[in-house]
């Protein structure tokens, strides 16, 4: 499949606000504002009808009931915002204690079919390389076992009910020494439907967040990353030929992270993206995330946001709309 159905590069942004931390808790502060939020990603999207994607997530859990509908954990009722050509990119987490992989099928299914209309792209687990934090879903037995089977029971359920635009994959975060193997070895382990089935796979990356950068560095940092990742991750796997979606990057601001260096990232980070889309098969970027969780707290994780808790824009959020643009 071609990476995107339209000229120019699938741009999009998670508009909630609760972000996960490194002791895996939550980060929280302010409701949403929806009326706000909409204002925003209509601004971001620059006109209707340009294609744009709303990341959202939703989770399944030994609780979780099925056979009714499944609300979003963030933002509240998505949905609401995938209008005027925009549309959802829902990431389904797997968060199963016992190990319910047949359950997560069948929440996938009923996520296709309650949601399907509206989405885009649906995201089989998040991050399930990651092991230590319950948040993410690699803390869970059977993850890998849950993405190879949930792609096709997602996919298959989008061919019976017409969905012919629903594109279906699943996510890492940078995989580097013995780390590398982890999506060969669920290829390995995955039969011909699941390889047939996938259409993208995502990567969350945060250049200069976690580990420094110097600014003249970065350029070459981002493009080294996203090689490394399509050459030694993705073709020893058989998946060279999948789009490859950046599904999570952004900058937090705060004590000794200054405002207009965020833009200055942002800049950088989608300018290698659109440059290397041709060449390492990029498909898209969306941003994390809109607002701030919480702007009175230092933390690093409350102040992800191209604008303030209150909706106030930094000069990240400009930029990000003239590269949507630019590039879109």
């Amino acid at each position: 499949m071609t990476p995107t159905a339209h000229d120019g590069m699938l741009f999009g942004i998670y508009p909630g606000s609760v972000t996960g931390d490194d002791t895996g808790g939550l980060a929280a502060g302010p409701p949403d504002d929806p009326s706000r939020i909409t204002a925003a990603l209509d601004l971001l999207q620059g006109r209707p009808g340009r294609p744009f994607l709303v990341r959202a997530y939703t989770r399944f859990d030994d609780t979780t009931a099925l056979g009714s509908p499944h609300a979003t954990s963030t933002p509240a009722d998505a949905a609401r915002y995938a209008v005027r050509g925009r549309r959802l990119d829902l990431v389904a987490q797997y968060q199963s204690a016992s190990g319910d992989v047949e359950g997560y099928c069948a929440f996938l299914r009923e996520l296709v079919e309650q949601y399907g209309d509206v989405t885009s792209t649906l995201q089989v687990t998040e991050e399930p390389n990651m092991t230590p934090m319950p948040t993410l879903d690699g803390a869970y037995p059977g993850v890998q076992e849950a993405i190879v089977r949930g792609v096709t029971a997602a996919k298959e359920c989008a061919r019976a009910l017409g969905h012919t635009h629903l594109r279906v994959g699943f996510n890492t975060t940078p995989l580097f020494g013995p780390a590398a193997s982890f999506v060969a070895d669920l290829t390995r382990r995955a039969g011909d439907a699941f390889l047939s089935d996938l259409d993208y796979v995502g990567l969350d990356f945060f250049p200069d967040v976690f580990v420094p950068v110097a600014a003249p560095d970065l350029p070459d940092a981002v493009e080294g990353l996203l090689r490394h990742h399509r050459r030694t991750v993705l073709d020893p796997a058989g998946l060279g030929h999948l789009p490859l979606h950046i599904t999570e990057n952004g900058w937090p601001t705060g004590p000794g992270r200054p405002v207009r260096r965020q833009a200055e990232v942002v800049e950088t980070v989608v300018g290698v993206v659109a440059a290397q889309a041709g060449p390492l098969g990029l498909s898209g970027y969306t941003h994390f995330a809109l607002r701030d969780a919480d702007s009175g707290n230092p933390g690093l994780f409350h102040r992800f946001g191209l604008m303030t808790d209150d909706y106030a824009p930094k000069p990240g959020f400009s930029a990000f709309a003239e590269l949507v643009e630019r590039f879109g």
